[in-house]
């Protein structure tokens, strides 16, 4: 049963792989239809006859009842130069006309090596007179127009021309090619090693814009200000692909390569420079605020969100004129800037004076403990005058006659108030606590008021007029 089963599958698939115009069987080689069997008198019986044909088939069977096919009984694959997906593309096709096309496919684009040095010379000629300069792209696939050659049409015109196999094959020991591409303003810088490149544009860069903090899709425009030689080049990515990937960085020259970065300041993490830059940005507005208001202040900073680094004012160094420092102060507080993920970070910042607590917060730190102060010089009781703002310490100062005297006895050391708090107008404060509620929103409400009424705050002070003590 199990032969006869088998003996079917063979005859099904031969009869599906048979075909009907050049399967070379004549019909009068066929046998009568009056010959018993399983199977009719076909070209198929004809073939399984042949005990070779069905031993060969049943040994390629696999398992699972497929057929093995040998390579070499495929089709070939036809190769053209569109190809399909997955095909790969022939180093050397021939077009309509008959000629072979002597270019070599590098990706998408083919290089020119070996096409002949005048055809080449008249491409470059070409684009000079179109464009005034011999500055090609990066990769300049020559177009298919009538003033360039047709063997040059599709092909990178820039990679043949500065790679230096095309160099060493036709210019090399030819003064006279050389004397000719100088005429057109070849530009042979062009020739060196793209990590010359790179390093090149890198400078250029920091000396145009005064840093390295290149974007990531920045191109090298065509300016009198750039190297030609780093014309078009993708700067931005070199940039990236060196900080992700170590583009660059490796073999021999790795660290070599590394001390030339860190010597024109390149800068490896942007998270990292910007955030130092915060951190000074911070450190100078809290050094000139104490400079402006005549004392150091050892509290903690409050930026306005507005905020924004005159460019007028030589106390600030020019690379953070315009620097929105206000709108940074809230996008760490707010959205985790600079310190998500970086946990040590905030020491830092607590260091310079800043903490996420917001504005709000620290206006609030500074009303309780000038409440504090208050309420423990006048008994526990909280009851401010509009009008009282913290007083400083008295100064010395010379009366008409020439003398010092101090309107009030004590030092500056001895003085109950702290000196963050100078100035400081706690009753208008606490004034607009008792009418308008501020302070005493969101979650930490309760917890607000209960403070306050623990240093004996006044909610609802005596109408009229103050008494005035006599003594």
């Amino acid at each position: 049963m199990a032969k006869n089963v088998l003996m079917h599958i063979a005859v099904m698939l031969i009869v599906s792989c048979f075909d009907s115009s050049t399967h070379g069987l004549q019909s009068s080689s066929r046998p009568s239809n009056t010959s018993k069997g399983p199977f009719k008198s076909t070209p198929a019986t004809v073939a399984i006859q042949d005990g070779n044909t069905v031993r060969e088939l049943l040994e390629s069977r696999t398992t699972r009842g497929k057929v093995k096919t040998s390579p070499s009984k495929l089709p070939k694959r036809r190769e053209t130069r569109a190809g399909n997906k997955g095909e790969k593309k022939p180093l050397f096709s021939r077009s309509n006309s008959g000629r072979v096309e002597t270019a070599i496919s590098i990706g998408k684009v083919a290089k020119g090596i070996n096409i002949p040095y005048a055809l080449t010379i008249e491409a470059l000629r070409n684009y000079h007179q179109e464009h005034d300069h011999l500055v090609l792209p990066r990769r300049f696939v020559v177009p298919e127009k009538d003033d360039y050659p047709k063997e040059l049409h599709g092909i990178d015109l820039a990679g043949t021309v500065y790679d230096m196999k095309w160099w060493q094959r036709h210019v090399k020991e030819r003064p006279d090619r050389v004397t000719e591409l100088n005429r057109l303003g070849f530009v042979w810088e062009r020739l060196q090693s793209e990590w010359n490149l790179v390093l090149e544009g890198l400078m250029a860069y920091g000396t145009n814009n005064g840093n390295l903090l290149v974007p990531s899709k920045f191109v090298v425009p065509f300016e009198s200000n750039w190297p030609k030689a780093t014309w078009g080049l993708a700067l931005g990515n070199c940039v990236y692909r060196i900080r992700s990937r170590g583009d660059f960085l490796h073999g021999p020259n790795a660290w070599k390569r590394r001390d030339q970065l860190d010597a024109i300041g390149f800068i490896w993490c942007t998270s990292e420079y910007k955030f130092n830059k915060f951190c000074k940005a911070l450190r100078l507005y809290a050094e000139i605020e104490a400079t402006d208001n005549g004392y150091c202040s050892l509290s903690a900073l409050k930026v306005p969100s507005q905020f924004v680094v005159p460019s007028d004012n030589n106390a600030w160094p020019k690379h953070l004129w315009g620097y929105k420092l206000g709108q940074k102060c809230t996008a760490v507080r707010q959205k985790q800037l600079y310190i998500k993920g970086h946990p040590e970070r905030l020491k830092i910042l607590a260091n310079v004076g800043f903490h996420l607590g917001g504005n709000d917060s620290l206006s609030w730190l500074k009303v309780v403990h000038a409440s504090a102060v208050y309420s423990q010089m006048h008994g526990k009781k909280l009851d401010v005058k509009a009008s009282f703002v913290v007083p400083a310490p008295p100064k010395r100062v010379p009366n008409n006659n020439g003398y010092q005297y101090q309107s009030v006895m004590g030092s500056d050391e001895a003085w109950p108030w702290p000196e963050y708090l100078w100035g400081f107008p706690l009753g208008q404060r606490l004034k607009d606590i008792r009418l308008k509620g501020y302070y005493l929103n969101g979650k930490d409400a309760n917890a607000r008021r209960s403070q306050l009424d623990a240093l004996g705050f006044v909610w609802e002070p005596k109408r009229g007029r103050r008494k005035m003590l006599i003594d």
